[in-house]
């Protein structure tokens, strides 16, 4: 006798397709195998004098900055927001630290680290409470509110630097960006500390829940009682927050602050990794995971195209067309009109 199956119940490979991280990590896992089906080297790992390389150390290392800028990115636009000034803040933050720290060659640091780097994280949290403050208080659209920052967040850093590159001479400072602990880039213990913070945050309180019910309802959520404007300028503290740790984190890699160029188009790049991560523009659904999947195929990408020797003018052109294949592939009505498409085509190949 037949066995019927329970319509409730769907098979684990489509379980598989359905969860929003599959294709993410899916696009990544493709991009590093065939980095290493092109270069046999490129997936090894080597132990020397005490740390761990190879080209995926690599990868999280400079991916790093971008992570945290899309952490931040993530639950801004889970609140139906929009943060585009972070690679501003990231300038700012960079030369702040950078100002406070360089002194001549073989100089120590002008100010204590640990001050230096408190500061240059105020400023940073103080740039997302002006772009909370004009979202939530002043009723402007947060792409307009955060592009009055992202204008004149460049010039803030330029006047702070004079208008020049702050070199840094101070080794201890070097150790944010270049340093290494338990064999493996400081940077990534960094990231994974905010990510547990915000797991913890997210997932054990009530926050997470209050975050999602703004971005679906804010006007339902405002009436059950969630503080929704209080949460909303918070998270764009925080955005503003893990871009400036960006900045301490890219000011110590190349030991300098370039205000006209550091964390140039930054933002785009965020939210690219934002959408290729499963969040939706529209608020309400997001995935820290997926954004940090969605950072590392990013910075992957970017490998790529510098070891096979594609011209680096073309990398965004390849950056869209890969955001263009996962978001269909992402895509659930997309996907569904595939399957539809494939049904009413028979064996023989012609329509019914």
């Amino acid at each position: 006798m037949a066995v019927e199956r329970d319509p409730g119940r769907t098979s684990w490979p489509r379980r598989a397709l359905a969860h929003p991280l599959f294709w993410p990590a899916l696009t990544l896992l493709l991009l590093l195998l065939g980095n290493g089906a092109l270069n046999p080297g490129f997936l090894a790992l080597q132990w020397r004098e005490g740390h761990l390389y190879g080209n995926l150390i690599d990868i999280g290392n400079r991916a790093a900055p971008l992570i945290l800028v899309s952490l931040g990115m993530t639950l801004v636009i889970a609140a139906r927001g929009l943060d585009i000034s972070v690679g501003a803040v990231l300038a700012i933050s960079a030369t702040v630290a950078a100002w406070m720290i360089a002194g001549g060659e073989g100089a120590g640091s002008r100010l204590p680290m640990p001050l230096a780097v408190a500061a240059a994280l105020a400023v940073a949290a103080l740039c997302g409470l002006w772009n909370g403050l004009l979202v939530v208080r002043a009723g402007m659209q947060p792409i307009v509110a955060t592009l009055i920052l992202m204008v004149a967040g460049r010039g803030i850093a330029q006047l702070i630097s004079g208008g020049q590159i702050l070199t840094i001479y101070y080794p201890p400072y070097f150790y944010f960006g270049n340093g290494y602990l338990l064999g493996l880039p400081f940077s990534l213990f960094v990231v994974a500390a905010v990510c547990g913070l915000l797991y913890v945050a997210l997932n054990r309180t009530a926050l997470g829940l209050f975050v999602r019910a703004i971005g679906g309802n804010p006007l339902a959520a405002h009436v059950a009682g969630v503080p929704a404007r209080a949460i909303t300028i918070g998270l764009y503290v925080f955005c503003a927050f893990s871009a400036g740790l960006a900045g301490i984190l890219v000011s110590s890699n190349v030991r300098s602050a370039d205000a006209n160029n550091a964390g140039q188009l930054l933002e785009l790049d965020a939210i690219l990794a934002v959408t290729l991560g499963g969040t939706l523009l529209t608020g309400g659904r997001f995935s820290l995971a997926g954004s940090v999947l969605g950072a590392l195929i990013i910075q992957t990408l970017t490998t790529t195209i510098y070891s096979i020797g594609v011209p680096p003018q073309i990398n965004l052109m390849v950056k869209a067309a890969l955001v263009f294949v996962v978001m269909l592939l992402q895509s659930a009505d997309f996907r569904a009109s595939m399957r539809g498409l494939l049904r009413r085509r028979p064996a023989g190949g012609e329509m019914r």
